[in-house]
């Protein structure tokens, strides 16, 4: 009986392994199809990620036990096409080993069955026998990365280049008013003496029966927050002031703001802080109106919806007045100027560094500079206004926030090829823009895989300084942070003339764990690849140096972290 064997041997790039090849198995007469190659007779190659094709017809007629003498009844050409074709395929095999690139051969064996996932990081169990494989799987990919570096440095060097620190153009008040007439409208020029936050007493011409918080936008389009706003209802009423037959609501903005940034422990310093009995924040954690809801975003990628007025704002506040006019009413009583000791406080972490909406309603841009900032706006109604910052190293923020953020397919692998993804289109930007119109590019920002922005806090920071003095601001640093917590509450609470607290107080506030920690299957994921470190080093250390100068520390520099 003779039969004939034919099977492919293929290159195939990295990713795209296929598990069928041509294969015929049968009578040489019939030449009839085989069922579908499951890959034990086959000999894969992947070299780097480059499309090769190598095609070797390998025919052996067999007879009986005459396996030489078979090979040795082919015609000659026959016999030449095999040899040549095994040495073709010796020659690749010895280059890719001796290159050092043998980590890119596959060689599939019909003592093996299924595969292993490129990243070690997909891999759902890990034994303990795997550990090796997987930490040199791992160095492998690093390995590869490392390979590309020089290009990526270029890129780095080219937006570094280009890096120019320049003072924005303030805008009129004027200006200011224009853009939002119904905010200065209803907000104000002077506030109440007595009260540290800033209010004031507004008159309210609904009836008992009214419904204060109706047209609330936040109650309309979030059904998580209408349990908050069921408590604001119940205790509305009870907290009107009465004079020459009308009624009056007190008013509140925050006295002071957590201004940013994402994933440097705004949360956690959040949940300490309200602990303190005078603190009252808003009814939402995060009311992100200053930089999105007052333009309509709930989510950008949803496009815009009505625009949040700033009565919706005020309301999140209710609770915190509620408790000044109480102890503003018991002051008059007792006929005492004394001064509130409450102070109302918001922690939206996009006020910052979030101007995305400005593309769509300021149109006189110079250069691609948006003309109108929050801190515009904040500053017109509060100068005095005191504004905590925290942040953390922008290489480990960065990799934090992607790990947060990302839906699905997370890894380092993933991570490192969306961050030079991102330098790529930030320097595409740099070569046409200023480092302010990149950086506040809504276009840019929505095409970035990672918000590399966010790091960028030299930048954010001296934009709030060109409105607001040094001397307003509290700059944290979440490593400190995470070191030593009370000394971090201490600073807040000395910033914000807070009076001091019980031992079992502080003691609450300063030992409860963490808030808003990694999750743990994100934990689980690793670090980022050390190659992808250096890269995002390398990128954010001059706007680390710049910062560390404004601030006249260089643990702001975070050489070493």
């Amino acid at each position: 009986m003779r039969h004939c064997i034919n099977c492919c041997i293929q290159l195939l790039p990295d990713g795209a392994h296929k598990h069928q090849v041509n294969c015929r198995e049968g009578p040489h007469h019939g030449q009839q199809a085989c069922p579908t190659c499951k890959g034990e007779n086959k000999i894969l190659f992947r070299v780097d990620s480059k499309q090769m094709n190598l095609l070797a017809v390998l025919e052996v007629r067999t007879e009986g036990n005459e396996n030489w003498s078979g090979f040795l009844r082919l015609k000659k050409g026959k016999r030449c096409s095999l040899v040549f074709g095994l040495i073709i395929m010796t020659l690749v095999m010895a280059s890719y080993i001796l290159s050092g690139a043998h980590q890119e051969l596959l060689i599939s064996s019909p003592f093996h069955y299924g595969g292993f996932p490129s990243n070690p990081s997909l891999m759902d169990s890990e034994n303990p026998s795997d550990t090796k494989e997987h930490h040199h799987q791992s160095s492998v990919n690093n390995i590869s990365y490392v390979k590309d570096y020089p290009s990526i440095k270029l890129i780095i060097n080219s937006i570094t280049a280009r890096i120019e620190f320049t003072t924005r153009q303030l805008p009129d008040l004027e200006d200011l008013k224009k853009q939002e007439l119904h905010m200065f409208s209803v907000i104000p020029n002077k506030f109440l003496p007595n009260s540290k936050s800033p209010c004031w007493y507004e008159e309210f011409s609904g009836r008992n029966t009214t419904d204060p918080y109706l047209t609330n936008s936040y109650v309309l389009y979030s059904k998580r927050f209408r349990s908050t706003f069921d408590a604001l209802r119940k205790a509305f009423w009870g907290h009107l002031a009465h004079a020459h037959g009308k009624h009056f609501r007190l008013r509140c903005l925050p006295h002071f703001y957590i201004i940013g940034q994402p994933k440097c422990g705004t949360t956690d310093l959040y949940d300490r802080l309200r602990l303190h009995p005078e603190v009252k924040f808003s009814a939402i954690k995060e009311p992100h109106w200053w930089t999105r809801k007052r333009f309509g975003i709930v989510r950008l990628r949803d496009g815009l919806r009505d625009r949040y007025p700033v009565e919706d704002y005020l309301d999140l506040f209710d609770l915190a007045a509620h408790q000044i006019h109480q102890e503003l009413q018991a002051n008059s009583a007792k006929e005492q100027s004394k001064m509130n000791t409450i102070i109302i406080g918001e922690a939206s972490a996009s006020t910052m560094w979030d101007n995305n909406a400005w593309t769509f309603f300021y149109d006189n841009s110079t250069d691609g500079e948006p003309p109108f900032l929050t801190q515009d706006f904040i500053h017109a109604f509060q100068p005095n206004a005191k504004l905590i910052v925290m942040l953390r190293d922008p290489v480990e923020r960065l990799y934090s926030d992607y790990l947060y953020f990302a839906s699905s397919n997370k890894s380092a692998d993933d991570f490192h090829e969306k961050v030079t993804e991102a330098l790529q289109l930030f320097e595409n930007c740099m070569l046409d823009y200023s480092l302010r119109a990149c950086v506040y590019n809504n276009t840019l920002n929505n095409a970035m895989p990672v918000r590399l922005q966010v790091g960028l806090y030299a930048v954010y920071l001296l934009d709030w300084l060109s409105v607001f003095d040094k001397q307003q601001f509290l700059i944290l640093r979440l490593e400190d942070h995470a070191s030593n917590v009370k000394y971090t509450m201490h600073k807040v609470f000395q910033f914000l003339n807070l009076g001091p607290l019980s031992e079992k107080q502080e003691a609450l506030m300063t030992k409860s764990p963490a808030s808003n920690a990694r999750r743990p299957e994100d934990r689980n994921l690793g670090p980022m690849w050390p190659i992808t470190q250096k890269i995002l080093r390398d990128f954010y250390r001059p706007f680390n140096a710049r910062l560390a100068q404004v601030l006249a520390d260089e643990a702001f520099a975070w050489k070493t972290t």
